[in-house]
C-alpha cells in the first residue's frame, strides 16, 4: 500500500486526473449495472479521496459535483423513478455535502502532512549540517592536540634535553676538577651529574611519548616497539610487542591515529585491569591493517562505568577518523581485546 501511494506521488497531476475521471467511468458504469436499487454511492469516494489527497481541494470538489451527477443520471438510467423532483435534489445535496467533508479532511490532512514532511527534512538537514560542522570541530581538536603534542615533544627533545646535556658535560667537568684536587665534593658532582642524565632520559621518554612517529612508514611498529619497551621498565607489567610481518602505514595521520588507540588501551588496562601482561600486535591481512591489544587483567568494568568511559569513546572516534572500526571485547580467558582496523590503503 505505501509503496503504491509513493508511485502516485510521482506521477504527474494531469495522469492523476485522468485516473481520477477514469475511475469514476468504471465505477459509474458498475453503479448503472448493478441498477438503482442497490446503493454504489460509497464507492465513488475513492476516486474523490484519490482527487483530494493527489490533485487538490479544487479538483476534489470537482469529482465530488460529477460523482453525485454519475450516480443520479445511473439510477435514472437504470429505471428509478421519483414521486417529487425534490426528492432528487435532497438526496443530491446531501450526498455532495458529505463529499465535501470528505474531500475538506482530506485536503487539511495532506496539507498537514506536507508540512510536516517539510519541517523534516529541514530539521534533517539542519542536524546533519550539526553533526558534520561536530565532526569537523572534533576532528580539528584532534589535529590540533596532535600538532601541539609534536610541538612540545620536539621543545623537549631538542631544547630541554640539549641543556640537560650541557648542565651533564659541565657537571663533570667540575666533577674532574673537584677530584684533581682530591677534594669531597667530586662524590657529590657525580651524583649531581647521575641526576642530571636521569632528568635527560625522562625528558627524551616524555618527547617520545608526545611525538614517537617517524616520517618513514615503518615509523609505527618502532613507537610500538619503544612503547612496550618503556612499559615494561616500569617493573610492574610485561609488556610485548608482536608484527609477524612488516606493516608499512604511509599515511601518517592514520599512523598517529592508531599509536593513540594503543596507547589509551594500554593505559586503561594498567589502570583498570591490573595485568601481568599486555600484548600489541600488528597485522595486514586481506587488505586490513589490524591493531590489536589485549591483556589478562581483570576484564572490563561494569556496563554502567564503562559507558562513561571517554577513553574509550575517544579511541572509538579515532577509528572513525581513518574510517576504521572498532571494538572491545572481554577475552576468551579473562582480561579484555581492543581491537581497531583499517583499510589497508
Amino acid at each position: 500500500m505505501v509503496e503504491w501511494l509513493e508511485r502516485l506521488e510521482q506521477r504527474s497531476q494531469p495522469s492523476l486526473i485522468m485516473a481520477g475521471l477514469g475511475i469514476l467511468v468504471v465505477i459509474g458504469i458498475v453503479d448503472y449495472l448493478t441498477g438503482f436499487e442497490m446503493q454504489f454511492s460509497v464507492f465513488y469516494l475513492l476516486g474523490v479521496g484519490l482527487a483530494a489527497w493527489f490533485v487538490g481541494r479544487g479538483f476534489g470538489l470537482v469529482m465530488s459535483a460529477l460523482s453525485v451527477l454519475v450516480w443520479i443520471g445511473g439510477d435514472v438510467a437504470a429505471g428509478a423513478r421519483y414521486s417529487n423532483p425534490l426528492i432528487v435534489v435532497w438526496n443530491a445535496v446531501i450526498l455532495m455535502a458529505f463529499y465535501f467533508i470528505v474531500v475538506w479532511l482530506l485536503s487539511s490532512l495532506r496539507s498537514f502532512h506536507r508540512e510536516l514532511e517539510a519541517t523534516v527534512r529541514q530539521r534533517t538537514q539542519a542536524l546533519t549540517l550539526e553533526m558534520t560542522e561536530r565532526q569537523r570541530l572534533e576532528e580539528e581538536i584532534l589535529r590540533v592536540s596532535e600538532r601541539e603534542r609534536r610541538s612540545i615533544g620536539h621543545d623537549l627533545h631538542d631544547s630541554l634535553c640539549q641543556h640537560l646535556t650541557g648542565t651533564a658535560l659541565a657537571g663533570q667537568v667540575l666533577g674532574e676538577r673537584l677530584a684533581a684536587k682530591s677534594l669531597p665534593e667530586a662524590a657529590d658532582a657525580e651524583k649531581v651529574v647521575g641526576l642530571v642524565e636521569e632528568g635527560i632520559t625522562l625528558a627524551r621518554n616524555l618527547a617520545r611519548g608526545l611525538y614517537p612517529l617517524d616520517v618513514e612508514a615503518q615509523g609505527l611498529m618502532d613507537a610500538f616497539g619503544d612503547l612496550s619497551v618503556s612499559i615494561t621498565r616500569t617493573g610492574r607489567t610485561r609488556c610485548v610487542f608482536e608484527c609477524p610481518a612488516p606493516v608499512l602505514i604511509h599515511d601518517d595521520a592514520a599512523a598517529t591515529h592508531l599509536y593513540r588507540i594503543a596507547q589509551e588501551a594500554v593505559r586503561n588496562a594498567l589502570q583498570h585491569g591490573k595485568p601481568t601482561r599486555v600484548g600489541i600486535t600488528l597485522t595486514e591481512l586481506a587488505g586490513l591493517v589490524t591493531l590489536t591489544v589485549e591483556d589478562d587483567g581483570v576484564g572490563l568494568p561494569e556496563a554502567a562505568e564503562r559507558k562513561d568511559g571517554l577513553g574509550i569513546r575517544i579511541m572509538a572516534h579515532r577509528a572513525a577518523i581513518i574510517s576504521g572500526s572498532f571494538a572491545v571485547e572481554p577475552g576468551p580467558t579473562g582480561g579484555t581485546i581492543v581491537t581497531c582496523s583499517i583499510p589497508a590503503s
